[in-house]
């Protein structure tokens, strides 16, 4: 009987042994892939360093004040703008604005165009020299801006996760691009009135620029948005200065693309420092709403 399991045992071992080697060559074949190609262990591809974004945006300020002082040669006047978003846009003939970026890792590229051509519209003369009375003004505004960039934090992107963050501070050039005709009717000291057929100022300038943006996500679609620049520093003129600040919230409409809206102020003033002198100022705030996508 002993001799009979001796001989048992002897011909288990040999089964529990082939039973296991089958077991665990049909677990391997199960963890194994089933595209041949997969099995090649390459690994992953890195996201590209590459990135952009490109914003179509539109400013419709509720409040615009400003003064135009022009030049006759001998002589000069004010004209004092106060307009409202209706006066804005009633007189509105072209509107073109565009905001982009590029970048290669962390350091890029930033681009904002804006420019702005306004018919006739009526001001006062202000009380410079010895005129008063009435004028309209035609104005064209261009202001670009063309900045080198670096950014801290996360890559933009229109969907994040809650507290992903960028700060991008950037320093560049400015150039404005103004152009105002004054028809004013004026009244000297005499109570003699006349009418002056044309004053102008026109003028092209260059600003240094140092500026700042930041954006975080509130939710993975939700991100609020800030920005501050300020330009010119006196460099161009008696008078020289430009700058802007904003802040808003942008909601991702698709997984690449953003709807953003803010609150915007933009400001400039300038004077040539000439006898007599020239310059203009213009002070607008009001929302911007845009549409920015992310490449």
């Amino acid at each position: 009987m002993a001799k009979m399991q001796a001989m048992h045992r002897s011909k288990a071992i040999p089964i529990l042994i082939g039973l296991t080697l089958v077991g665990g060559l049909t677990s391997e074949l199960r963890a194994q892939p089933s595209d041949p190609a997969a099995s090649s262990n390459q690994p992953a591809q890195p996201a590209s360093p590459w990135a952009s974004t490109i914003e179509l945006y539109g400013f419709a300020p509720i409040s615009t004040t400003g003064t135009t002082t022009v030049s006759n040669g001998t002589r000069n006047f004010s004209a004092d703008t106060d307009l409202n978003l209706g006066d804005v846009l009633s007189k509105l003939k072209w509107a073109t604005s565009l905001r982009g970026s590029i970048e290669k890792d962390r350091l890029g590229l930033l681009v904002d165009l804006d420019y702005v051509k306004l018919g006739q519209y009526e001001s006062t003369t202000g009380r410079r020299g010895i005129f008063t009375g009435s004028a309209e003004v035609t104005a064209t505004q261009g202001i670009y801006d063309l900045a080198l960039r670096y950014r801290f934090g996360d890559r933009e992107a229109a969907v994040g996760k809650p507290g992903q963050f960028s700060l991008i501070p950037y320093a560049g050039i400015r150039i404005i691009d103004a152009q105002l005709d004054v028809a004013a009717q004026i009244q000297g000291s005499g109570g003699r009135v006349s009418f002056q057929q044309q004053g102008n100022f026109g003028r092209t300038w260059v600003q240094p620029l140092l500026g700042t943006q930041a954006t975080i996500f509130m939710s993975p679609r939700l991100r609020a948005f800030a920005r501050a620049d300020i330009g010119g520093f006196g460099l161009s003129g008696s008078e020289d200065l430009s700058g802007n600040a904003q802040v808003g919230l942008g909601y991702a409409v698709g997984n690449n693309t953003d709807l953003n809206i803010s609150w915007r102020y933009a400001g400039i003033n300038y004077n040539t420092g000439d006898i007599p002198d020239s310059g203009y100022s213009s002070y607008r705030n009001g929302f911007e709403i845009g549409l920015k996508f992310f490449f």
